[in-house]
């Protein structure tokens, strides 16, 4: 007999969703997690990241406060006491989540585990089988391989600052490098990004990427289009780098890697089990979240797919329903997936872009747009924009795409991305009786 139903290998967001639902069920489950309970999301991802995207949006508030007629001293920003708050309550979070467990029976065992064989997996010496095991370790940033690589640190080290660094570096263009460029600008830093091409955000509309690319430099990071690293060196005024074409950025007191993330797979022993991975550690699944070994299934970030925490959860929990709910053919859809970036402003996108959209729709694709500045600006002398646009298909114009940018965008985009999701078209849009004064009312009035 095994020990357990169910073996959820890391006690992260989809870890824990997949072995709480089945505990629902009445599986005997296990979640092996090497670090703190909830993963990246929880320690050194989305959870710290939005409390300083918090405290970089309120340091934005008060300098815009007098022109609200609001006299008062700019305060200085104690950076470490917002990152001892802000520890604290991650703690909180790793405690809930350890209760969260306990309370519905699911044992826990702290350490790396390794595949004996397809249905066992060994932690420090001790053995534990289940007929059905999860691998849900998520990844981690990855440091490239240069001379002087290890004088910067990564999304994990920048939640390990103690204290704000003046001159800081950023080298990557994707939502980590974008997120972090807007925080620390915003909290008193000066910070260049380093981007190898021409724009950041390359996955995201290209109305989107010349969005956040202005509203960045405006509010004074500068953007190093073109340069590509080759390495990093100490100087006597702090850390260079050296760029291709003989470029030499710097000296910072900080240079942060933020260009990309691999998977945690490459000590897990996978096989032992027989379980495939491609050349950069990926696991590949069906839409099951199948291995090729039956019975084995990853989730999240080990499976190169979209790498979002609700899609994780969202994945492990139709798992457990298919799998012990008996929900027949259930699992995940990828498709119109929403995600939000956390830039200043914040942008919000689901669905197709509008290059994606011509290459498979062609001629059908008509595009809506909106540009303006939000009523927020308008007694002030700095004007903020919002950016919308919304991509449709068809004689009935169904919304195939819906890419925001602007204040708010991280709550507007959910209720448009359950329509995009149910397939409305442009006529729904248009019957909605707007909100107004709002930035939102704009998706529903566009001509």
């Amino acid at each position: 007999m095994s020990d357990y139903d169910l073996i959820a290998v890391g006690g992260g967001s989809g870890g824990l969703a997949a072995a709480q639902r089945a505990a629902e069920y009445g599986a005997r489950c296990l979640v092996i997690e090497r670090g703190r309970l909830g993963g990246t999301c929880v320690n050194v991802g989305c959870v710290p990241k939005k409390v300083m995207w918090h405290a970089a949006d309120i340091a934005q508030t008060l300098r815009d406060a007098p022109e609200y007629g609001f006299t008062l001293e700019q305060p200085p920003h104690d950076w470490a006491s917002l990152v001892e708050r802000r520890e604290a309550y991650i703690r909180r979070l790793n405690g809930i989540y350890e209760r969260n467990l306990n309370n519905k029976s699911v044992d826990w065992v702290s350490g790396s585990a390794q595949f004996v064989d397809a249905h066992t997996v060994s932690v420090d010496g001790q053995h534990y089988t289940a007929p059905h095991i999860i691998v849900a370790t998520g990844g981690e940033p990855i440091v490239p391989d240069l001379p002087g690589a290890e004088l910067g640190i990564t999304s994990d080290g920048f939640f390990a600052l103690a204290q704000r660094p003046q001159r800081i570096a950023l080298i990557g263009t994707g939502y980590v490098a974008v997120e972090l460029a807007g925080v620390l600008q915003s909290l008193g830093s000066d910070v260049e990004l380093l981007a190898r091409y021409d724009s950041v955000l390359r996955s995201l509309d290209p109305m989107l990427q010349e969005a956040v690319m202005v509203a960045l430099q405006r509010d004074g990071v500068a953007l190093r289009l073109h340069s590509i690293p080759e390495g990093l060196q100490r100087s006597d005024d702090g850390i260079t780098v050296q760029c291709a074409g003989g470029a030499s950025l710097g000296a910072y007191d900080c240079v942060i890697w933020a260009v990309g993330r691999r998977p945690v797979t490459a000590d897990l022993q996978l096989a032992a089990a027989g379980v495939n991975v491609t050349e950069r550690g990926h696991i590949p699944v069906d839409k099951f979240q199948q291995t090729n070994v039956d019975q084995v299934y990853a989730i999240g970030d080990v499976t190169g797919a979209i790498e979002l925490t609700p899609v994780a959860i969202a994945a492990g929990r139709r798992l457990a329903d298919r799998v012990f709910g008996g929900m027949s053919g259930r699992h995940l859809d990828y498709d119109n997936i929403p995600t939000v970036i956390f830039s200043h402003p914040p942008i919000g996108t689901v669905g197709l872009t509008e290059p994606q959209a011509r290459a498979q729709y062609g001629d059908a694709v008509k595009t809506y747009t909106a540009g303006f500045a939000p009523l927020y600006f308008g007694v002030m002398e700095h004007k903020g924009r919002a950016e919308m646009k919304l991509v449709t298909v068809g004689a009935d114009e169904r919304v195939v795409g819906c890419h925001i940018i602007g204040a708010g965008s991280d709550e507007i985009l959910q209720g448009f991305a359950v329509a995009v999701k149910m397939g409305a078209r442009k006529q729904d849009l248009d019957d909605t009786v707007a909100i107004h004064p709002t930035s939102a009312e704009e998706l529903v009035t566009m001509r």
